[in-house]
């Protein structure tokens, strides 16, 4: 039977806990009474996913069956969630091609002959020839991307862009022009948490830049509370009006699914596992990585960790009306996820891994690891933040000033030159934006290399802008001071170190909590 999310207290007899710290991982003494919350275990998944894909299409909610929807001489249009899910990255056949090929025997079916496939990657870099195969399936890529039918979106294409009205609250909906213009948009998607699909699906990863800068900005983030509510979501609350608009012009056929939080495969099944649980092989397994991981230079362990195919099970298919089909969604994802927590904490300890959306086959430099714990694991709640108003987070990571030059050139200029200025999302939102975001040299790159927007680091650092107003302060133990200091954090050696620290704001005796994350989980704290 799969156990629920397990919260524990530590006291003399608990064994050292496992701590993710980028591209390792450190066994931890945490002082007695802290509160660990462990993720619950993987929930059943489907017996079969076809079966299950194919009774989602012909049965979708609040909407018609998918094959009366398809006609001969249509336009039709597939788009699919991009490489920044799920993570680490699925083992094959990836759930999104096999729901496309599904959707595609249909359409050859009822005649359709008009197909086009686009990648929702938004401001995200363009994916390779190999990424795109390895989502769609070698059948798909082999029919569809050698006649250019198969593509990732281009944000800054703007003669194939369509603006299509204003909300009420004066945001500016402008999506891929294909999309718009087409019969009927089928959206295919993964949620990992909570955060992901419904109206974010089409209006955020099929929109330009002209579009997401009325959400993706430091004053909204900061009234987003938490991104894994949307409810309680500024950032989601206004992907919702344009999704609305959207759907006054467009057809969507939403297709989501949902997968366990099997994420770890043999021989780092350990990583998931209860401490106290261990047995002599994995005791044994973790011994021999950590040596190892010690042994290897930093680009090997960088591939290692990157090289990992998840063996997720598929634990739902919803398709049909955008909202409907993402009540469902969320209904499944914190079955999964969902673990309640008894109050706020003067602390929080973060393990911030080697992974986040934004450097898959990439490097995780410093923003992207602010990104990473102050964004997803700090807004990984329902109803309150784990820490309390004016708390501290303390953070495990080294900081590693290593920047990819291939997917991150504008971090690189961010780093040095925005955030030697001011590390207040508000200031340099207001005075460099715009001079990222339409940089003709990062718009180059975007648009013929494999290279972020240029306006991209903008948006990770606002993802932090909730925590960073939240906290009184921030810790990271293990990091580089020099780069901590140039985001305006501090550093420390150890957890010890880095709670001396943070006794002048929270005292010498303060309630800490640590999230063992990942496999991902969601604190409902009442």
């Amino acid at each position: 039977m799969t156990r629920p999310g397990f919260v524990l207290e530590v006291d003399d007899r608990t064994p050292p806990l496992l701590v993710h710290e980028g591209l390792g991982f450190r066994l931890e003494e945490f002082p007695l009474g802290t509160r660990v919350v462990y993720p619950p275990e993987p929930i059943p998944s489907l017996r079969d996913v076809d079966e299950a894909i194919l009774d989602a299409l012909l049965h979708p909610v609040d909407a018609e069956p998918l094959p009366t929807l398809l006609k001969p001489g249509m336009r039709l249009t597939i788009a699919f969630d991009d490489l920044s899910l799920p993570l680490p990255t699925m083992r094959a056949p990836d759930i999104r091609g096999r729901i496309i090929e599904h959707v595609l025997e249909l359409a050859a079916r009822a005649g359709v002959d008009d197909v086009e496939l686009i990648a929702a990657n938004a401001l995200h870099r363009r994916m390779t020839e190999g990424e795109l195969r390895h989502i769609v399936g070698e059948r798909v890529f082999r029919s569809f991307f050698p006649q250019g039918a198969l593509s990732n979106f281009d944000a800054e294409d703007r003669a194939n862009l369509a603006h299509l009205g204003v909300t009420e609250k004066g945001e500016d909906v402008e999506i891929s022009k294909r999309a718009a213009e087409s019969d009927l948009l089928v959206y295919v998607n993964v949620n990992l948490v909570a955060m992901d699909g419904g109206h974010k699906s089409v209006g955020i990863g099929l929109a330009s830049y002209r579009s997401l800068r009325h959400h993706h900005n430091a004053r909204t983030m900061v009234h987003s509370r938490s991104f894994m509510d949307h409810e309680h979501s500024a950032m989601h609350s206004s992907a919702w009006r344009m999704g609305r608009l959207i759907k006054e012009h467009v057809k969507v056929f939403q297709i989501e699914t949902t997968l366990d939080n099997n994420v770890f495969p043999r021989p780092y099944d350990f990583l998931m596992k209860r401490e106290w649980e261990w047995s002599i092989r994995d005791q044994a397994s973790m011994l021999a990585m950590r040596r190892g991981l010690a042994l290897l230079p930093q680009k090997m362990r960088h591939r290692r960790f990157h090289d990992l195919r998840s063996a997720y099970g598929v634990t739902g298919v919803n398709a049909g009306e955008v909202e409907a089909v993402h009540e469902r969604t969320l209904r499944k994802v914190h079955q999964q996820q969902r673990v309640e927590v008894d109050g706020q904490t003067d602390v929080a300890v973060f393990g911030v891994p080697y992974l986040g959306p934004y450097n898959v086959n990439s490097w995780m430099n410093p923003i992207l690891a602010t990104c990473m714990g102050l964004g997803y694991y700090f807004n990984s709640y329902l109803g309150r933040p784990v820490v309390r108003p004016g708390g501290v987070a303390i953070l495990y990571h080294p900081l590693d000033e290593g920047f990819s030059t291939l997917h991150h050139p504008s971090y690189v200029d961010f780093y040095e030159e925005v955030l030697a200025e001011s590390t207040d999302p508000a200031v340099i939102g207001e005075k460099f934006e715009q001079q990222f975001a339409t940089d003709p040299w990062y718009i180059h790159l975007y648009r013929t290399s494999h290279a972020y927007h240029g306006v991209h680091p903008f948006y990770m650092w606002y993802w932090a802008a909730h925590a960073m107003d939240h906290l009184g302060d921030v810790i990271w133990v293990g990091a580089d001071r020099a780069a901590a200091a140039r985001l305006g954090f501090r550093a420390a050696s150890t957890l010890r170190d880095a709670l001396e620290i943070a006794s002048s704001t929270v005292g010498t005796s303060p309630s800490i909590t640590y999230l063992r994350n990942p496999p991902h989980l969601l604190a409902d704290v009442r």
